[in-house]
């Protein structure tokens, strides 16, 4: 009998790639792991960390850091590339900024990455929520250093200068993919709107720095990814990540290539080349790895 594969339309089938030795990690359990997976349960949380199947949750847990996902797990976009579940969302929970926030004081964290589902079905896109969370945040741990990784607010200026206005110390805001796959990867966004957003935001909150990332290996070209680096810089953005895209499963978007860490490291020092203040460019360079890292590193490079 010959052998049948299922195919979802406009995607050809493509081979199956063995997983270099580069991307292989240790799989999670440490202490410091069950205690944070067991508070988010107890405090009813989700992190992008498991939600989005980051490689890098097993590292990054056992660190004691995390990003948490607000606006609960359900986006209303169905981006062919991203693992979080899409449909209809639960009613807004008004309470998830406090509780957001007592567990960044619990861990006592020093640096916090806050992010959130594709919210279209709310006039301001979560914004408020963002806004909560930031201000219930410092008010319990002052001292801690907030970044938000912010959806697009389907273009609303007025929902993002209401994130800004309560004083994030990063503006993130990924870019994912080169124009020309859009359509493909990410069809409920603009890539016009991305980079009007981080230019927004860098003219009304230019002391906030802004960050962007992408993903490479779904089919891009390098003169694609450079020219993408330039649009960006024209926008003003300061801080790049670039890394492997991991196709979450047959029904998502296929990975067309691995890159090489030297490829990784061409790439880095192009971005720097054109200006960019910091990157952060590896296979397992995530929007939120070593984010404390880099938000230093920016603020070193930025004097």
């Amino acid at each position: 009998m010959a052998r049948v594969i299922s195919l979802t339309p406009g995607q050809p089938h493509q081979p199956r790639q063995p997983k270099p030795e580069w991307l292989k990690v240790r799989a999670p359990g440490s202490p410091s792991y069950l205690r944070l997976k067991a508070l988010m349960r107890d405090l009813g949380l989700h992190t992008v960390c498991e939600e989005a199947q980051c490689p890098n949750i097993g590292e990054c847990w056992n660190h004691g850091t995390a990003t948490f996902m607000i606006l609960g797990d359900v986006c209303t976009r169905a981006c062919s590339y991203c693992a979080v579940s899409h449909g209809r969302p639960d009613a807004v929970d008004v309470a998830e900024p406090a509780r957001v926030a007592e567990a960044i004081r619990t861990l006592d964290l020093s640096y916090v990455v806050i992010t959130s589902v594709d919210r279209d079905d709310l006039d301001d896109g979560g914004a408020s929520m963002f806004a909560a969370t930031i201000r219930e945040t410092r008010r319990r741990l002052p001292e801690c250093r907030i970044e938000v990784l912010i959806p697009d607010f389907q273009g609303n200026e007025a929902a993002l200068r209401d994130v800004l206005d309560a004083r994030p110390d990063i503006l993130n805001h990924n870019t994912e993919t080169v124009p020309r796959l859009y359509r493909m990867a990410r069809s409920g966004g603009r890539y016009q709107r991305t980079l009007e957003l981080l230019d927004r935001s860098r003219r009304y909150a230019p002391d906030v720095p802004t960050k962007t990332g992408l993903m490479v290996g779904l089919g891009e070209e390098h003169d694609e990814l450079v020219s993408t680096f330039r649009d960006l810089r024209e926008v003003g953005c300061g801080i790049l990540t670039i890394g492997q895209y991991l196709r979450p499963s047959p029904a998502h978007a296929p990975m067309i290539r691995y890159y090489h860490p030297d490829e990784f490291g061409a790439l880095q020092q192009i971005a720097l080349d054109l200006g960019f203040v910091h990157v952060e460019s590896g296979p397992l360079v995530r929007s939120s790895y070593h984010a404390h890292e880099t938000a230093d590193a920016y603020e070193r490079a930025a004097r």
